[in-house]
């Protein structure tokens, strides 16, 4: 269910195919990004449809990682091949890209 941000990182140099969905708040999208679609969790249950249906795998966000499990749980069970970013943004910062900023 969770993917650990060095994987995530190989994926990006290996160009492989998948969709990022930040499930944080506004206020915390403006302080540092991944880019991809944002949805925040408590908007999820109303907007996933707005989300491909293509089969690529969403890796989905959050600050430490436990809102993404949340939401990658519910993007399961709504057949979406979805995994959670291990430690978040956070440890993505700490681990591969320290240029991303910490709060």
């Amino acid at each position: 269910m969770e993917i650990v941000p060095s994987k995530v990182s190989n994926w990006l140099n290996e160009k492989k195919s998948f969709h990022f969905l930040d499930v944080r708040r506004p206020d915390e999208r403006e302080k540092c990004s991944l880019g991809g679609f944002h949805i925040p969790l408590n908007e999820l249950e109303q907007r996933f449809e707005e989300l491909p249906r293509d089969k690529t795998p969403i890796i989905v966000y959050c600050h430490h990682g436990v809102r993404s499990l949340y939401a990658t749980q519910f993007l399961k069970y709504h057949g979406y091949d979805a995994l959670s970013l291990a430690g978040g943004i956070d440890l993505w910062s700490q681990e591969i890209d320290p240029t991303v900023p910490r709060y």
